[in-house]
């Protein structure tokens, strides 16, 4: 490893801090652009609040945002006796987020269930006017239950079918029942591809005049979409980061996308990651590049080979060509991926200078992705946050941190 840090030597009480329960924002605030704004360069602290935040990126600079949606994953069935059971779509297991969306008559997801020991055996059905939902539990997956849904009319996709029949699956630690708001807040205002089971946080503090701003400053925005998992709230339980399974979810993005990202970084455009998904998103491009040089094909990222197992040194550019060329032999204008990357301190970032990022929780994976960027300062910018009465997590206010 080219860095005196191993990841897996990470202990993760060191990424501990105190976050009271009224620092966390349970609800937006009423305009998503009034959000205060941290903003940390070169060990420097300052302010603004995302109704500025063009005054803050360089004109020429590429922003990478991330456009999945958030779907209606909670679906709450009743007993005939009068229990609920409650089942949370994971993921699905015979298609790739976008496809399964697609899916008509029937499909099979990996699902949490709740009072699962209340279902013995036979379908629960929930209805609505005009449409059934049936839903049969098949067998045991890690982590959770394989469940076949059916429906009908058969003809709905599965996406018009959870928009009837579920519920947006909020953060578990906001502690509270979604509301009529969180349809809309709880979701980009660019969001655009249904497969994901919590939102990109950062986004959400992005109105059509921010984006507007951006453009009339000649910075550069494009999209990328990675379906983000509930994994992203699984709590590193494990002492040693060695011991922790990192979540592995869906990207899909375009060989259009890549060859302009390809020219922003040929030039020295600086990159701007909208959100930690987008940052996972582009870092991982630079490995199923690499994973192509080495004679392999850009299908899957496992949690440590980009630290144990593939070269270190390839130049961004030179891996996105292969990347590409890949792409082209193929005839595809799409690639689709699954990344279990973990970015943690004692990784180098290859693709992006800045990340624009809401606070996170304690102990989490996502904080070690800020510490990835930050270093040790990661300390410095949350006191300063605490102190200065910024609200936490996914309702909360954000920051732009530049690489250290």
């Amino acid at each position: 490893m080219a860095s005196e840090v191993n990841p897996r030597d990470l202990q993760i009480q060191s990424y501990q801090y105190e976050l009271p329960e009224e620092r966390v924002a349970k609800y937006p605030l009423d305009n998503r652009d009034a959000s205060r704004l941290l903003i940390y360069r070169d060990g420097l602290i300052s302010e603004r609040t995302y109704r500025y935040l063009a005054d803050e990126i360089p004109s020429g600079a590429f922003m990478v945002f991330n456009d999945t949606k958030v779907i209606e994953a909670r679906l709450i069935f009743h007993k005939p006796t009068g229990g609920q059971i409650e089942i949370f779509c994971l993921e699905p297991l015979d298609a790739e987020p976008s496809r399964a969306m697609m899916q008509e008559g029937s499909a099979s997801w990996k699902c949490m269930v709740g009072g699962a020991g209340k279902w013995k055996q036979g379908k629960l059905i929930k209805e609505w006017p005009g449409g059934k939902l049936f839903a049969e539990k098949e067998g045991v997956v890690p982590d959770g239950y394989r469940i076949r849904f059916s429906w009908a009319p058969e003809n709905l996709h599965f996406a018009e079918v959870l928009h009837q029949a579920g519920l947006i699956p909020l953060p578990p630690y906001l502690h509270r029942e979604v509301s009529e708001l969180d349809a809309q807040r709880y979701q980009t205002v660019y969001a655009r591809y249904e497969g994901s089971v919590a939102a990109p946080t950062a986004g959400l503090h992005f109105t059509p005049e921010v984006l507007e701003s951006l453009k009339d400053k000649g910075v550069q925005t494009d999209f990328v979409t990675l379906h983000v998992g509930a994994g992203t709230f699984k709590p590193v339980k494990s002492e040693r980061m060695e011991d922790h399974v990192m979540h592995a979810e869906w990207i899909d993005v375009s060989r259009a996308f890549i060859e302009k990202l390809h020219q922003a970084l040929r030039t020295g455009a600086p990159v701007i990651a909208v959100g930690t998904t987008a940052l996972r998103t582009l870092e991982s491009l630079y490995w199923l590049g690499v994973k192509v040089m080495q004679g392999g094909e850009p299908i899957g990222l496992d949690q440590w080979e980009v630290y144990e197992i593939l070269p270190q040194e390839v130049d961004p550019v030179i891996a996105l060509e292969h990347l590409v060329n890949w792409l082209e032999k193929k005839g595809s204008e799409q690639l689709m991926s699954r990344t279990q990357l973990l970015i943690a301190p004692g990784y180098r970032l290859r693709m992006a200078r800045a990340l624009v990022t809401n606070f996170h929780q304690p102990g989490s994976t996502l904080l070690l992705l800020v510490a990835a960027l930050v270093g040790e300062d990661w300390k410095l910018i949350y006191d300063y946050a605490m102190k200065e009465g910024f609200r936490f997590l996914s309702y909360g206010d954000g920051s732009l941190l530049w690489a250290k």
